[in-house]
């Protein structure tokens, strides 16, 4: 994802920097609940302290439907033009996108904010914003998780087969390539996420993009080209909320990958 460009859908204001804004998010203390949203210019009063007694803050997330097919998280981002995106999830359908997503904001006051963008044009189309839930936004993510191991019945099925065999395949270096990260994730998370092998941040290299924000890429360096293969068990499992796909890599991509983000 490239967030230096400007939305297509939009008069040309700059993108805003939703890592920044996730990383913001989870610094300041448990995700998403409770805490007032500072600064934000879409609004100035702090939202309401939550009474339940015995239940979290409402999960902050709502459903879009009717999104363009060639729609990105960028898109997303600017049609939410000041609120906090935490995560974009586009929903597919016999391996095409449905033109729906979910969209995780950063406080459940934001929700209100967010529908009023129903029935708002990007682009062409108007989109419907929808309230939604935890569980929802949770089945959609395994459902997107389960069509790309292949464990579906639809007509992608044998094409995500035939990419898991290219990796079995693949000649081991030691390195790997992660591909789908949050954009607030750091190298903690991923020493984390591999936390069966020992591996230091000088391992770790996070690809940013030509503006110097995080691609969602990343690069790990095992100590040998056994643990980095036995490391390919953790491919398309979960980091946060995103699955985060493995590749086999080398030396001369990592490089190639750094150097474009410096």
């Amino acid at each position: 994802m490239i967030f230096g460009k400007r939305s297509k859908y939009t008069d040309g204001a700059d993108v805003h920097e939703m890592g920044a804004k996730r990383q913001r998010i989870i610094g300041q203390g448990p995700s998403f609940y409770g805490n007032s949203p500072g600064s934000s210019f879409m609004y100035t009063a702090p939202p309401p302290s939550y009474s339940y007694v015995s239940q979290p803050p409402p999960f902050p997330v709502v459903r879009l439907r009717g999104l363009p097919f060639d729609c990105t998280e960028v898109d997303v981002a600017e049609f939410f033009h000041g609120l906090d995106i935490v995560d974009v999830l586009f929903v597919h359908k016999n391996g095409k996108f449905s033109g729906e997503a979910f969209c995780v904001l950063g406080y459940p006051l934001q929700v209100d904010f967010a529908l009023q963008k129903n029935r708002q044009n990007m682009g062409r189309r108007y989109v419907e914003v929808f309230r939604s839930k935890r569980q929802e936004y949770y089945k959609a993510i395994a459902n997107e998780v389960a069509d790309a191991r292949g464990s579906s019945p639809r007509r992608n099925a044998p094409r995500a087969k035939s990419s898991d065999e290219a990796k079995e395949s693949a000649e081991h270096t030691g390195i790997l390539r992660l591909r789908g990260l949050p954009f607030s994730a750091g190298k903690d998370d991923i020493i984390d996420f591999f936390k069966d092998f020992v591996l230091s941040e000088d391992a770790i290299h996070v690809v940013l993009n030509s503006e110097g924000r995080p691609s969602g890429e990343a690069f790990v360096e095992f100590e040998n080209a056994e643990d980095s293969k036995a490391a390919m068990a953790k491919d398309r499992m979960t980091l946060g909320s995103r699955y985060i796909e493995l590749f086999p890599s080398f030396p001369e991509e990592m490089d190639d990958a750094i150097s474009r983000g410096r």
